[in-house]
């Protein structure tokens, strides 16, 4: 059987022109998008139980466009009045810009890095003497907090959202030849959507070493990993598995 279908388990772009669409044409595919996981902001109740008092700190560290939408909305939920004196760190010019939405950006005292945590790392030290918010997911990473402690930097982290299963009751993941899956949490939903699922012919395509050591760690056979030094990404990486799949199989 040849392979025809793929379920992409992330959300398609908004105006549709992926290496996806390609692939799709070059191999007369059927590729369909569905986010098997969402993010969740945590409620005032939950934040209450941290014992956090967001005034108590200076400056804000923010790494995404979503801890910035979490860190308004806890705000506004909590009735807190946020002084002009608050600082924002934000990883990148356009998370910055980001900020807009919340606030008049032009009044604020806001510094950007250029993407990557490490650059915003220098402008932190050089105001290691503010008290820093850093908003998280509950599914964050430890390195952030890590390089703060290292440098010996005040702050407080702190969890306002979280990344929960979709329902995916009206999906059926059977009627796929290739699951695709870009973290552990993707293939989390599948088996809680799915506690039945076996695996048989469908192929399980993963993107980084996370998400295949999760793959792997829960009994699924892992047939297709990116990126790889023939195929840095997930498209290209499924195209030459899909040609050579195909080839073998007509």
């Amino acid at each position: 059987m040849r392979i025809k279908s793929i379920l992409v388990s992330q959300p398609e772009t908004a105006n549709g022109k992926t290496h996806y669409a390609d692939l799709a044409e070059k191999n007369n595919l059927k590729i369909d998008f569905q986010p098997f996981i969402h993010i969740e902001g945590i409620s005032v109740k939950e934040f209450r139980k941290e014992r956090i008092s967001i005034l108590d700190h200076s400056a804000v560290i923010l790494t995404s466009k979503t801890a910035i939408d979490n860190f308004f909305r806890i705000v506004e939920e909590m009735r807190v009045t946020i002084p002009d004196a608050m600082k924002y760190f934000c990883v990148s010019e356009s998370v910055a810009h980001y900020l807009q939405k919340y606030t008049v950006y032009r009044k604020r005292k806001i510094f950007y890095g250029k993407g990557r945590f490490d650059d915003l790392m220098g402008l932190i030290i050089k105001n290691k003497d503010e008290k820093f918010l850093v908003p998280l997911s509950d599914m964050h990473k430890n390195d952030i907090p890590g390089k703060l402690k290292k440098a010996k930097i005040n702050f407080t982290k702190v969890v306002l959202y979280k990344t929960v299963c979709s329902d995916l009751s009206h999906l059926s993941a059977k009627k796929y030849d290739i699951l695709v899956f870009f973290s552990p949490t993707g293939i989390t939903s599948l088996l809680h959507n799915f506690p039945d699922f076996e695996q048989n012919g469908t192929k399980i395509a993963c993107f980084g070493p996370s998400t295949s050591r999760a793959a792997e760690e829960a009994g699924l056979r892992l047939d297709i990993k990116a990126p790889n030094p023939k195929a840095p990404s997930m498209s290209m990486a499924l195209d030459q598995y899909i040609k050579e799949y195909n080839k073998n199989n007509k």
